[in-house]
């Protein structure tokens, strides 16, 4: 102990400042270290998200993987101590490279190779080492400028990390993402990194390096900086290049909204896409098919007044528009930009028939659980055109708890429809949302239509699955439900105008179809135990 003292005593006549200026330094380069380390934790989580789905998953992966390497960083670290000046320096730039191209990266295998967990493991377990072995070098470092004991300098830095861990935590997604973006705000975050830690060691610690270390320390600072600034000229392109290769060459619209990406595909050289968060929601080769089956068994009986939740893209509204005597059309949907470009868009506003240009319908953009939370207004139908559970934030939007705000939203002999996915042997989500209407105190009749044919763009959350497991086809499920007592058989409403793809006997053989594949007893998804 004695000796080692001795040593950092020695070791602090290098730094060419005092000991508290040095100490300053040093608590602030741990300040933007740990700030870049949380942003780059949260920027895998949101795009593994976006390309994977299922947030509490990725986190999951992400951060566990994380923590789990950090443990390791640290124990490698404790032999990187004798050159702790050099060591840091070349660990910012590593840091700052990998995590700065990691969105790029992860997106890159997603755009092309189709596939990106094994990359997001590699990623998460890379930055993990990485941040871990910061601490013990900067412990050594601290040391270096000022004679603070252990405990002292431990607690400084531990503070210093909480701090910037917050303002990384809350730069991301108030500044760094709406401003920037995914890509440009990790490749930004990267510079900042690199740039710190290589200020920190070639002019405070400048002492400790010799003419061979500090041109070395240079020169890969230089050119990680350099990288990453040409990274945010060039992400543009990469973007359009990325799109088109999942997408096709016909994007015609590519937004990032507040909520979600938006791109729309062909009209006019090939049948119009909507996709959401890279999942096609709508095709025009096929989309009346599969609102015609979720929106018409609902309207059957009385149909005035008319709330659809989701299906921003107007389509659902186009389906209950077709009613003459339909009175009020309230469509609740988040992202106001989707509706405004379901409106404004020519191709998917003739796709919806206008159907927001319709002085019955009226637009609300807010999140549909709030919405029916603080409401009082009854409706004689709810249509829940929503995200599949499981792949987005929606899952809270199939919880029994939300089926009981929606029960208290209807009207005497009012109905509720829900798409839910496919009812097939082994498709545990659809039995689940009927199990969660259920629950929040309805009756159901749950109903399943068969795919379209094959070799064609899928349905709605994703493309379709011939490898479906089963003798049958899954199909796309809905379950129509309504209060005790009022719950009838499946028929479809009165008075459509033009012929359907779906028939009266086509939906009875539809429920009896969805009847043979019920599993035994499914327990509903709430709120603190969500199912999916």
């Amino acid at each position: 102990m004695i000796d080692q003292q001795t040593a950092l005593r020695g070791s602090a006549a290098v730094s060419p400042m005092g000991p508290r200026t040095g100490r300053f330094l040093v608590l602030s380069v741990v300040f933007v270290c740990a700030a870049c380390g949380l942003v780059y934790e949260l920027e895998l989580v949101a795009m593994a998200t976006y390309l994977i789905g299922d947030s509490v998953t990725q986190a999951s992966v992400v951060l566990s993987v994380m923590v789990f390497a950090m443990g390791i960083g640290s124990l490698l670290a404790k032999r990187l101590r004798g050159r702790a000046v050099v060591c840091f320096g070349l660990l910012e730039a590593v840091l700052a490279l990998t995590g700065g191209a990691s969105a790029l990266v992860l997106y890159a295998s997603f755009a092309w190779l189709g596939e990106s967990r094994h990359v997001l493991v590699a990623f998460s377990l890379a930055i993990g080492v990485l941040i871990g072995a910061e601490i013990p070098l900067l412990m050594t470092l601290i040391q270096r400028v000022d004679r603070q004991d252990a405990g002292g300098a431990v607690a400084d830095l531990f503070a210093a990390d909480y701090v910037g861990a917050l303002v990384g935590g809350l730069a991301f997604p108030f500044l760094l993402l709406p401003t920037m973006g995914q890509l440009t705000g990790a490749l930004v975050t990267g510079a900042v990194n690199a740039a710190a830690g290589g200020a920190l060691v070639l002019w405070a610690f400048r002492g400790d390096l010799d003419p061979r270390s500090r041109r070395l320390l240079l020169v890969v600072d230089t050119v990680v900086v350099a990288a990453l600034a040409s990274g945010t000229f060039l992400v543009d392109d990469f973007e359009r290049s990325a799109r088109r290769a999942v997408y096709g060459e016909d994007v015609r619209v590519a937004v990032r909204t507040e909520v979600q990406e938006v791109v729309l595909t062909g009209a006019g050289r090939g049948p119009l896409g909507l996709y959401l968060d890279g999942r096609l929601r709508v095709s025009s080769d096929d989309g009346h098919r599969f609102h015609e089956a979720l929106v018409h068994p609902a309207m059957a009986g009385r149909h005035g007044r008319v709330l659809v939740l989701g299906g921003g893209d107007g389509l659902a509204a186009r389906e209950v528009l077709r009613y003459p005597d339909v009175e009020s059309v309230v469509v609740v949907e988040r992202d106001a930009q989707l509706t405004r470009l379901a409106r404004r868009d020519p191709a998917l506003s003739a796709l919806n028939g206008h159907a927001y240009d319709d002085p019955r319908l009226t637009a609300v953009a807010r999140d549909a659980f709030g919405w029916l939370r603080a409401g009082d207004r009854r409706f004689d139908v709810v249509i829940s055109d929503l995200p599949a559970p499981g792949i987005s934030d929606s899952t809270k939007l199939y919880s029994a708890e939300f089926y009981g705000l929606v029960a208290g939203s209807l009207a005497p002999g009012g109905r509720l429809v829900v798409h839910a996915g496919p009812p097939g042997t082994g498709a545990g989500d659809f039995w689940t949302v009927e199990a969660s209407v259920r629950a929040g105190g309805l009756v159901t009749r749950p109903y399943r239509v068969g795919d379209r044919p094959a070799g064609g763009p899928g349905g709605p959350d994703g493309p379709a699955r011939p490898e479906y497991g089963g003798g049958e086809p899954p199909g796309r499920g809905f379950v129509l439900a309504a209060r005790r007592g009022e719950a009838g058989r499946l028929r479809l409403g009165p008075r459509i105008p033009e012929p359907m793809s779906l028939d009266e006997r086509g939906l009875l053989e539809a429920g009896r179809a969805a009847e043979r594949s019920r599993p035994g007893t499914v327990p509903p998804s709430t709120l603190v135990h969500p199912r999916y």
